[in-house]
């Protein structure tokens, strides 16, 4: 049988203690032939704080991670029993495998984003916000467009009675 990939609902916020078990009982049981790969899908973001532009992994799809496996009973069983997993996604009786586009789109989020760690913008447009720094500074605006690729925003400020877009680094700007 060739091996797929299942997704396994496991305790949100303890996914990389439930990876990390699961991988030693694999290795325990002899099973690693089996069980080659066991993943807890993240991307690296990063945010200003204080100032400083830091990067944070953040999961992709909290309270789940994604097995590659060969599922014979033996690998059932064991994953059955290993301690955070509640039970496989899909069908009640037998689970079901993902389909290779999906794994290919995980696989591909997962090599994307070590390249180029998106930033996370807590605006949306319509949001007021005001300028706390750069030459526009103490204005009032309201958001018109988010650039989280480039980490910018588009914020529509009132100079001189005429609305008029500047694009500022979203760290320049603070909600209200």
């Amino acid at each position: 049988m060739a091996k797929e990939w299942y997704v396994l609902r496991v305790q949100a916020g303890r996914e990389e203690t439930v990876q990390e078990s699961l991988r030693k009982k694999v290795h325990l049981a002899g099973l690693d032939e089996y069980v080659p790969t066991v993943l807890v899908p993240t991307e690296r973001v990063s945010e200003m704080r204080g100032g400083k532009k830091r990067y944070k992994e953040r999961k992709l799809y909290p309270g789940y991670i994604i097995v590659e496996m060969d599922l014979t009973d033996d690998v059932w069983y064991l994953i059955k029993e290993t301690a955070g997993i509640g039970d496989f996604v899909g069908s009640f009786q037998k689970p079901i495998p993902l389909s290779p586009p999906e794994v290919e789109k995980i696989l591909n989020t997962l090599k994307g984003k070590e390249e180029s760690p998106e930033v996370k913008i807590d605006l949306a447009p319509g949001d007021s916000v005001k300028i706390k720094e750069g030459p526009f500074e103490n204005f009032d605006g309201v958001v018109d467009e988010t650039f989280p690729a480039k980490g910018t925003v588009r914020v529509i400020v009132t100079i001189f009675g005429r609305a008029t877009p500047v694009d500022l680094e979203y760290w320049q700007v603070e909600k209200l």
